[in-house]
Protein backbone atom coordinates (compact mmCIF):
# COMPACT_ATOMS: atom_id res chain seq x y z
CA UNK A 1 0.00 0.00 0.00
CA UNK A 2 1.22 3.12 -0.92
CA UNK A 3 1.92 6.16 1.55
CA UNK A 4 -1.24 8.26 0.22
CA UNK A 5 -3.38 4.61 0.41
CA UNK A 6 -2.74 4.00 4.24
CA UNK A 7 -3.25 7.76 4.90
CA UNK A 8 -6.48 7.53 4.05
CA UNK A 9 -7.00 3.63 5.47
CA UNK A 10 -5.64 6.06 9.02
CA UNK A 11 -7.40 8.71 8.68
CA UNK A 12 -10.78 6.74 7.90
CA UNK A 13 -10.43 4.34 10.77
CA UNK A 14 -10.07 7.05 12.83
CA UNK A 15 -13.07 8.96 11.57
CA UNK A 16 -14.74 5.65 12.44
CA UNK A 17 -13.87 5.60 16.24
CA UNK A 18 -15.05 9.45 16.53
CA UNK A 19 -18.07 8.47 14.96
CA UNK A 20 -18.27 5.77 17.53
CA UNK A 21 -17.76 8.18 19.98
CA UNK A 22 -20.92 10.49 19.09
CA UNK A 23 -19.40 12.80 16.36
CA UNK A 24 -21.43 13.00 13.56
CA UNK A 25 -19.71 11.11 10.60
CA UNK A 26 -19.24 12.83 7.91
CA UNK A 27 -18.02 15.58 9.99
CA UNK A 28 -15.32 13.25 11.28
CA UNK A 29 -14.18 11.91 7.84
CA UNK A 30 -13.94 15.46 6.79
CA UNK A 31 -12.01 16.96 9.59
CA UNK A 32 -9.24 13.68 9.66
CA UNK A 33 -9.12 13.84 5.95
CA UNK A 34 -7.70 17.75 6.67
CA UNK A 35 -5.67 16.40 9.47
CA UNK A 36 -4.01 13.38 7.59
CA UNK A 37 -3.82 15.42 4.13
CA UNK A 38 -0.44 16.10 2.98
CA UNK A 39 -1.58 19.12 0.96
CA UNK A 40 -1.71 22.27 2.51
CA UNK A 41 -5.26 23.22 2.32
CA UNK A 42 -8.28 21.53 0.56
CA UNK A 43 -11.34 22.67 -1.47
CA UNK A 44 -15.05 21.71 -0.53
CA UNK A 45 -14.29 19.75 -4.31
CA UNK A 46 -11.53 18.50 -3.22
CA UNK A 47 -12.77 16.53 -0.17
CA UNK A 48 -15.93 15.48 -1.98
CA UNK A 49 -13.64 13.77 -4.40
CA UNK A 50 -11.41 12.18 -1.30
CA UNK A 51 -14.51 10.97 0.61
CA UNK A 52 -16.58 10.34 -2.17
CA UNK A 53 -19.89 12.67 -0.74
CA UNK A 54 -21.99 15.00 -1.84
CA UNK A 55 -20.82 18.73 -2.02
CA UNK A 56 -24.08 19.58 0.73
CA UNK A 57 -22.78 16.83 3.37
CA UNK A 58 -19.09 18.50 3.38
CA UNK A 59 -20.67 22.15 3.14
CA UNK A 60 -22.60 21.20 6.44
CA UNK A 61 -19.52 19.61 7.90
CA UNK A 62 -17.19 22.43 6.70
CA UNK A 63 -19.75 25.28 8.61
CA UNK A 64 -19.45 22.81 11.70
CA UNK A 65 -15.77 21.96 11.89
CA UNK A 66 -15.32 26.04 11.25
CA UNK A 67 -17.33 27.06 14.04
CA UNK A 68 -16.13 24.55 16.73
CA UNK A 69 -12.38 25.61 15.82
CA UNK A 70 -11.01 22.74 14.28
CA UNK A 71 -10.57 23.91 10.40
CA UNK A 72 -10.37 27.34 9.02
CA UNK A 73 -10.68 28.82 5.81
CA UNK A 74 -7.31 30.32 4.84
CA UNK A 75 -6.59 32.53 1.40
CA UNK A 76 -5.41 31.33 -1.85
CA UNK A 77 -4.33 33.76 -4.23
CA UNK A 78 -5.44 33.13 -7.51
CA UNK A 79 -7.77 30.72 -6.67
CA UNK A 80 -11.90 31.78 -6.58
CA UNK A 81 -13.01 28.80 -4.17
CA UNK A 82 -12.40 28.63 -0.48
CA UNK A 83 -9.53 26.74 1.05
CA UNK A 84 -9.58 25.06 4.11
CA UNK A 85 -7.10 23.79 6.46
CA UNK A 86 -6.63 21.81 9.93
CA UNK A 87 -6.23 24.75 12.23
CA UNK A 88 -2.72 25.14 13.87
CA UNK A 89 -4.05 24.71 17.99
CA UNK A 90 -7.00 22.83 17.01
CA UNK A 91 -7.19 20.77 19.92
CA UNK A 92 -6.37 23.65 22.25
CA UNK A 93 -9.28 25.35 21.02
CA UNK A 94 -11.68 22.73 21.10
CA UNK A 95 -10.72 22.03 24.88
CA UNK A 96 -11.31 25.64 25.27
CA UNK A 97 -14.61 25.68 23.56
CA UNK A 98 -15.45 23.05 26.05
CA UNK A 99 -14.84 24.94 28.94
CA UNK A 100 -17.45 27.26 28.04
CA UNK A 101 -20.03 24.57 27.62
CA UNK A 102 -18.88 23.49 31.65
CA UNK A 103 -19.40 26.52 32.91
CA UNK A 104 -23.40 27.02 31.36
CA UNK A 105 -23.37 23.42 32.33
CA UNK A 106 -22.29 24.57 35.94
CA UNK A 107 -24.21 27.67 36.06
CA UNK A 108 -27.85 26.29 34.59
CA UNK A 109 -27.17 23.49 37.69
CA UNK A 110 -26.95 25.91 40.16
CA UNK A 111 -30.16 28.02 39.22
CA UNK A 112 -31.96 24.58 39.42
CA UNK A 113 -30.68 24.33 42.34
CA UNK A 114 -32.05 27.67 43.60
CA UNK A 115 -35.02 27.13 42.44
CA UNK A 116 -35.96 23.99 44.05
CA UNK A 117 -33.26 23.86 46.89
CA UNK A 118 -30.72 20.87 48.01
CA UNK A 119 -32.92 18.83 50.07
CA UNK A 120 -35.25 17.72 47.03
CA UNK A 121 -34.77 15.18 44.88
CA UNK A 122 -33.97 17.37 41.91
CA UNK A 123 -31.57 19.11 44.25
CA UNK A 124 -29.75 16.17 45.10
CA UNK A 125 -28.76 15.47 41.21
CA UNK A 126 -28.16 19.16 40.51
CA UNK A 127 -25.92 19.64 43.47
CA UNK A 128 -24.05 16.68 41.82
CA UNK A 129 -23.66 18.02 38.51
CA UNK A 130 -22.63 21.57 39.70
CA UNK A 131 -20.18 20.54 41.54
CA UNK A 132 -18.83 18.20 38.81
CA UNK A 133 -19.00 20.97 36.33
CA UNK A 134 -17.31 23.15 38.87
CA UNK A 135 -14.59 20.73 39.52
CA UNK A 136 -13.91 19.93 35.51
CA UNK A 137 -13.78 23.74 35.12
CA UNK A 138 -11.33 24.35 37.22
CA UNK A 139 -9.34 21.07 36.35
CA UNK A 140 -9.80 21.82 32.29
CA UNK A 141 -8.00 25.35 32.87
CA UNK A 142 -5.72 23.90 34.86
CA UNK A 143 -4.31 21.42 32.50
CA UNK A 144 -4.99 23.89 29.72
CA UNK A 145 -2.31 26.58 31.10
CA UNK A 146 -0.17 23.10 32.09
CA UNK A 147 -0.56 22.30 28.13
CA UNK A 148 0.38 26.07 26.95
CA UNK A 149 3.52 26.04 29.58
CA UNK A 150 4.58 22.63 28.20
CA UNK A 151 4.22 22.74 24.30
CA UNK A 152 3.68 26.29 22.84
CA UNK A 153 5.25 29.91 23.91
CA UNK A 154 3.05 32.56 25.31
CA UNK A 155 2.53 34.35 21.87
CA UNK A 156 0.91 31.22 20.60
CA UNK A 157 -1.40 30.77 23.77
CA UNK A 158 -3.29 33.46 22.75
CA UNK A 159 -3.64 32.18 19.25
CA UNK A 160 -5.30 28.99 20.51
CA UNK A 161 -7.76 30.94 22.35
CA UNK A 162 -8.68 33.07 19.33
Amino acid sequence: MDQDAELRATAEKLALSLAEGGMQRTMARVMTALLYTQQETMTAGDLCERLQISTGAVSGAIKQLVQVGMIERVPAPGSRRDHYQFRGHAWATMMSNQNAILKVLEEAAAEGLRIVGKDTPAGHRLDEMRDFHAFMQREMTSLFTRWCEQYETPATQSEALR
